[in-house]
């Protein structure tokens, strides 16, 4: 079982402060770190520390290119496959991320070689792959492309609707699960939602596409419905440290059970007690656990 990861490759530059600045202002911080993220990149390894088989298709810049290396850093570490990786002549994707004291996090993304990343970039060639894993910070042509190409040839098609931005219809038509947390579920439904109207607006999700969808609700869980079933877990208690790569974390290894077999209820809680454990360390792909790691953190019944 094979998951094909199309997504954005980044660096990390990452100052811990005490507090997000407000606009017009200038916090002092500590030392930057640079280290490997974009949220394609970042579900990719999460996916295969959790088990999975994963290749990667994406763009980064040159060799020369100073962030190339940090960004494909985490990729290579976690054994993804990087035969469909696109060099082009744009500087590799760069985040600024500031994370404030209690583990919050603001993050500005310059794309770069990401936004440059077209349907031509697509694989020609889907054998021997099962699912098919999207976020959305490449195009939106790239991102509906790639869920029909995979659609058409059979595999099973996760979009993380993340960052919200304006998404085609036809898009969750091509969509078997998706995951979106609080403000993307609103951007999808097109008004505001109550906590205690999330499970209706998820359901509505349903009629366009998607056989189910995940909300995740950080500190609070995740809500799943179906055309069955409704799934309440709660959230994996943890010191948090950094929210970072939290979100990444949990679509990643939920793609990743789902690939391995496992049924939704299981891969739901493997992904919430992954994505907990992510938050008592800093950085994205270097705070994703193993899976080694989330076995042994598995709560006593």
């Amino acid at each position: 079982m094979t998951i094909l990861v199309i997504g954005s490759v980044n660096a990390d530059l990452t100052v811990q402060a005490a507090r997000i600045p407000a606009p017009g202002e200038t916090v002092l911080g500590g030392d930057a770190h640079v280290s490997p993220g974009g949220k394609g990149a970042n579900q990719a390894v999460a996916a295969a520390l959790a088990g999975a088989q994963v290749k990667l298709c994406g763009a980064v810049g040159a060799a020369s290119d100073p962030f190339r290396s940090p960004a494909l850093s985490g990729l290579t570490r976690a054994g993804v496959d990087l035969s469909l990786l696109h060099t082009l002549d744009a500087p590799t994707g760069l985040a600024l991320i500031t994370v404030a004291a209690g583990g919050e996090n603001a993050i500005t993304v310059a794309s770069g070689a990401n936004a440059r990343f077209g349907p031509q970039q697509l694989p020609a060639d889907w054998h021997g792959l099962t699912h098919l894993l999207l976020q959305q910070e490449l195009t939106p042509a790239v991102t509906l492309d790639a869920a029909r190409r995979a659609h058409a040839a059979g595999l099973r098609v996760v979009l993380n609707a993340a960052p919200s931005r304006s998404t085609d219809a036809g898009l969750l038509a091509h969509t078997h699960h998706l995951i979106v947390n609080e403000h993307e579920l609103e951007a999808l439904v097109g008004q505001s939602v109550e906590p205690s109207a999330l499970e209706l607006a998820a359901q509505s999700l349903l009629k366009r596409g998607p056989q189910a969808v995940t909300v995740t609700l950080g500190a609070q869980g995740s809500l799943t419905v179906t055309a069955e079933a409704t799934y309440r877990l709660a959230a994996h208690r943890v010191q948090v440290v950094d929210t970072t790569g939290a979100g990444d974390t949990f679509c990643g290894v939920l793609a990743a059970r789902l690939a391995e077999g496992d049924a939704l209820p299981a891969a739901l809680h493997w992904a919430g007690l992954a994505a907990g454990l992510a938050c008592t360390r800093p950085g994205a792909q270097d705070a994703m656990p193993t899976w080694a790691e989330v076995v042994a953190a598995q709560p006593l019944r």
